[in-house]
């Protein structure tokens, strides 16, 4: 089986899908707003389960970042539905974004969310995009590990920070071991501001100067 995807940097693909809130057109339907979609291997399942309730919980969080949810397997709406209600009804937790019933697996294939060496399940893949449609990150995690949403939520913060300060994230972002919150300023482009940068900015080098914000 082959699959081709869209890489950082492409515009999402055209689609429209059945969600669990009615008829949607990705990423037209989405136009100003950012997006989260991220797959699953199968509706009843633990990890799947704990996943969405994380998702949930922070869902305001993503809110305040223009960014919206949108989760997808391959299974039938009235699965999704059904699941839903479950995990309202048990764990008492309301999913509140729309989850997209992609049966026939043209969305994941689409996407390359069906890995030959993972079985016939969706893995567990995370497309971060932005506002203008572009796909910005991209995530793959096997069907046994569940995904940590706060590194989603911070790749969105952080790419949505880059974009707006025109600089470049540290490692764990606003906790890096280095430079703490502080941000990358992008290194010098000729000699001359070479030799000038280390009096403009604070850094290890003129290459690696930061600055807060």
């Amino acid at each position: 089986m082959e699959n081709s995807f869209p890489l950082i940097g492409d515009k999402l693909p055209r689609m429209t899908v059945t969600t669990t809130k009615g008829e949607m057109t990705l990423p037209d339907d989405m136009a100003g707003k950012w997006f989260v979609l991220f797959s699953h291997p199968a509706d009843f399942t633990p990890v799947c389960t704990t996943e969405f309730v994380a998702f949930q919980n922070r869902y305001e969080d993503f809110k305040a970042l223009n960014c919206e949810l949108i989760g997808l397997s391959i299974d039938q709406v009235f699965s999704h539905i059904k699941w839903l209600q479950w995990i309202e009804e048990k764990i008492g937790v309301k999913i509140e974004y729309p989850v997209i019933a992609d049966d026939m697996g043209n969305v994941a294939k689409g996407l390359g969310m069906l890995h030959p060496g993972k079985g016939t399940n969706t893995v567990r893949a995370v497309f971060i995009v932005d506002d203008k449609g572009t796909v910005r990150t991209i995530f793959y995690y096997p069907q046994e590990l569940g995904r940590n949403m706060d590194e989603i939520l911070r790749a969105v913060k952080a790419i949505q920070t880059s974009d707006a300060n025109g600089v470049a994230m540290p490692a764990g972002w606003p906790e890096n071991e280095l430079i703490g919150e502080r941000v990358i300023v992008p290194p010098a482009q000729d000699m001359a501001a070479a030799a000038t940068r280390m009096d403009e900015f604070e850094g290890y080098d003129w290459w690696f100067c930061h600055k807060g914000l």
